[in-house]
């Protein structure tokens, strides 16, 4: 079957398990078809029917000193991790016209991105909890819908913005996870960590290849389009040895910073 469109049908699968393991057998030597418009089904993404999804200031997970506390928190990465598998997925189907070697990238970032949601689902189960049992909110898959006609507005903000504050806050969630006890936790962070940085290389080389292709100045178009598309405040600490090792040059840091 053409890839993209394997890539679409794995997107509407409502099972998560189902759809890590799909996207972990995705094949990056499938036949692609890069020119293939493809049409929209209604109900993408396939979600589960937990965990509820709530407003973001609605979260209030468990006190780390309980198990509870410590499996939210773990939750709470799984589901970032469920969402970016939707997230790669959807930028590999929904965007035509570009080179084969962007599909064959957000191919297999999903299915890391699988493997990294399959680590931790099957973390929760030793920690007596599920993926499910907590509530959860839908902000990055909020920036898809808001950027799903511009191409350059979603590697902007999804990978380069929403998934490279995953690098920021890494350190410091390991921190808190390893305080509370949970070493395997911090031991798939590090997996996620090292990942997630060719995932947001991955959004810096195309951003770059778009603005090269549209005759943009890639700093001054970020802020712009952040503006545009009201993407959220990047607030300091930054991990700038991740950022720089996943492709961000010196005037784009800068700026990061002199924009807090």
């Amino acid at each position: 079957m053409e890839v993209r469109a394997r890539a679409l049908e794995i997107l509407a699968l409502t099972d998560p398990l189902a759809k890590a393991a799909a996207a972990r057998a995705l094949d990056e030597a499938a036949p692609l078809d890069t020119e293939a418009v493809l049409a929209e089904p209604p109900g993408i993404p396939g979600r589960p029917a937990r965990p509820q999804l709530v407003e973001h200031i609605r979260l209030k997970p468990p006190s780390m000193r309980t198990p509870a506390g410590v499996a939210a928190l773990v939750h709470s990465i799984a589901h970032i991790e469920f969402n970016a598998i939707n997230l790669a997925l959807d930028v590999s189907w929904r965007f035509a016209g570009m080179p084969p070697a962007f599909y064959r990238d957000w191919l297999r970032i999903a299915a890391e991105e699988a493997l990294h949601f399959t680590l931790l689902r099957e973390h929760l189960l030793t920690l007596g909890f599920d993926y499910g049992d907590f509530d959860a909110h839908n902000a990055l898959w909020d920036m898809a819908e808001r950027t799903r006609h511009d191409l350059l507005a979603r590697i902007a903000l999804v990978p380069r913005t929403l998934e490279a504050r995953g690098l920021d806050a890494s350190p410091a969630v390991k921190r808190k996870l390893i305080g509370a006890g949970d070493h395997r936790a911090g031991d798939i962070l590090d997996i996620i960590l090292r990942d997630e940085i060719g995932h947001v290389a991955a959004g810096n080389r195309w951003f770059r290849h778009l603005c090269e292709q549209r005759g943009l100045e890639p700093v001054a178009t970020y802020a712009e389009l952040a503006e545009r598309y009201q993407a959220p405040k990047l607030r300091a600490p930054f991990n700038l040895e991740a950022r720089r090792a996943a492709g961000f040059d010196e005037a784009e840091l800068t700026a990061l910073q002199q924009a807090v």
